[in-house]
């Protein structure tokens, strides 16, 4: 077996989540999947971002944070992570993740890609 082909990751499904619309500027819908609770996230710049809903220190739902910039805020210590990178950011970077979730946009719609 090459190495190579041990690196390939499974395809992705795309799952339509709804229309890119309804979810409001600096603000988040949460959708249910069957790998969990994912929150989608539009920035003022109207640019879209998908993460686990769930914070890795207390499992706030940061769905119900505060985006600024690119960043999002939990709504329960006040963590804050990277949209892009999941990353915490700030005095907790280093602590922690929450894993980001492939996005498109497609005709107006939504696509969450799942493994």
């Amino acid at each position: 077996m090459s190495g190579d082909l041990a690196l390939q990751r499974p395809p992705l499904t795309w799952l339509d989540v709804g229309a890119a619309a309804d979810v409001p500027f600096q603000g988040a819908r949460r959708v249910e999947t069957d790998k969990g609770a994912i929150a989608v996230f539009r920035t003022v710049d109207n640019d879209y971002y998908a993460v686990m809903d769930k914070c890795p220190h207390k499992g706030g739902p940061l769905s119900e944070g505060i985006v600024h910039g690119r960043h999002i805020a939990c709504p329960l210590h006040n963590w804050s992570f990277s949209l892009e990178t999941g990353e915490a950011v700030g005095a907790d970077a280093g602590k922690g993740c929450t894993p980001t979730v492939p996005l498109k946009i497609e005709n107006a719609r939504i696509f969450l890609g799942l493994c």
